[in-house]
């Protein structure tokens, strides 16, 4: 029988088990040296069935993801893969259609939880490697979502606040 507290601890479980590798991404975009025209960072999670990926994008404050097009491939601007496709949850293949069902019946309430949990992950491995020392201003969120958690702020804003901040 699944229940929200069962599926949430399994979620967190799993992205755990990914920490060290977020991290060590982290620390290698501390490094860059990004391109003078980025105006911030745009952090975002993009969720399919039991997986996510991360991508951070440079972005203008006119929401367009900013590129260098100079010589100096030293200079960072555009996106870059955070983390890869990552299995979050692994469905047992007799239990998919119990699996649907319990989600249709709690899926307001899922979702929240899921967001809460992946959002509070990202912040601690952020945290861990001093993520703050990155001027720019960083936020996290979900693709195709309406607001962002600021990194450096450490709270939500709306899309409009992001971009116009």
């Amino acid at each position: 029988m699944f229940t929200i507290e069962k599926y949430i601890s399994s979620l967190k479980e799993n992205l755990e088990k990914n920490s060290d590798k977020l991290i060590r991404n982290i620390r290698e975009i501390l490094g860059f040296k990004y391109y003078n025209e980025i105006d911030l960072l745009d952090f975002s999670v993009f969720i399919q069935p039991f997986d996510l990926s991360i991508m951070m994008f440079s972005m203008d404050r006119e929401a367009n993801e900013v590129f260098y097009e100079g010589n100096d491939s030293s200079i960072f601007a555009g996106s870059h893969e955070l983390l890869g496709d990552m299995q979050y949850y692994e469905l047992p293949n007799d239990k998919s259609d119990e699996f649907w069902e319990f989600h249709e019946q709690n899926d307001e309430i899922i979702s929240k939880a899921e967001e809460q949990a992946i959002v509070e992950w990202f912040v601690a491995c952020w945290n861990k490697v001093d993520g703050l020392s990155i001027k720019l201003p960083t936020y996290f969120g979900f693709h195709d979502d309406d607001k962002s958690f600021d990194l450096h702020k450490n709270k939500w804003n709306s899309d409009e606040e992001k971009w116009f901040d």
